[in-house]
């Protein structure tokens, strides 16, 4: 999953962005709201983190913005803590309010719950076939009838990619999508760099004992689902 954060407070910005990265999440952070809204109009993030108070524009104003173009969730981020104002974020567009100081194991779990959201998954444990995941925990295994519980032991990304097929089951992801959801700006990506990664995947729940649940959709991408192609 990937989240934009826009906060002018470098502190506050540099903590969230490492925090978020360490949780398995790809982050981009800006510090400003001309660039939060390039950003947002160019990439189909699943949360954008949103300060009101950003220079040169302000958060309700690319928040609006963003509401004409794009469906992702927004968390606004604000010291601005009365009725009035939370009431004025809300109905501007924002689908959660978190009024600093905070703690960031709250935001983290908001956070988690506005990507279910997005995703139409009202519950962090998510069940395909064999494979059970926990969102929240960011913990996988594997459950046959003939044996105990296998856990799947995942690199943060690779958790990352099995979740966001897992909130898709039984739709296509292209490559392209998965890769605009796995990686930030940051990141170095190759050319093979989501074919790599679905590979080491399935030789790991292959491992576990997990009969083919990723399919190839040649031209498309992939597929997580319990039944063949």
């Amino acid at each position: 999953m990937r989240i934009l954060i826009a906060e002018d407070s470098p502190v506050l910005r540099d903590s969230l962005t490492q925090g978020l990265r360490e949780a398995g999440y790809a982050v981009d952070a800006v510090a400003d709201g001309r660039r939060a809204l390039i950003y947002a109009q160019a990439t189909d993030y699943d949360v954008i983190i949103l300060d009101w108070m950003l220079p040169e524009l302000d958060g309700l104003t690319v928040l609006s913005r963003i509401r004409a173009q794009r469906p992702a969730s927004v968390l606004m981020l604000t010291a601005r803590d009365t009725l009035d104002d939370k009431v004025r974020g809300l109905t501007t567009g924002a689908d959660d309010y978190l009024v600093k100081p905070f703690a960031f194991k709250e935001l983290l779990a908001r956070v988690q719950a506005l990507a279910r959201r997005r995703h139409a998954q009202p519950s962090p444990a998510v069940r395909i076939g064999p494979l059970s995941l926990d969102t929240a925990a960011r913990t996988a295994h594997i459950a046959l009838p003939s044996r105990s519980p296998a856990p799947l032991n995942l690199t943060p990304r690779e958790f990352s990619l099995l979740e966001y097929l897992a909130a898709r089951a039984g739709r296509p992801a292209t490559r392209a999508e998965l890769e605009e959801h796995l990686y930030d700006d940051r990141s170095r990506i190759f050319s093979n760099a989501i074919d790599s990664a679905i590979a080491a995947l399935r030789a790991k729940l292959d491992a576990a004992g997990c009969p083919p649940i990723i399919h190839t959709r040649r031209k498309i991408g992939y597929v997580l689902k319990e039944d063949g192609p």
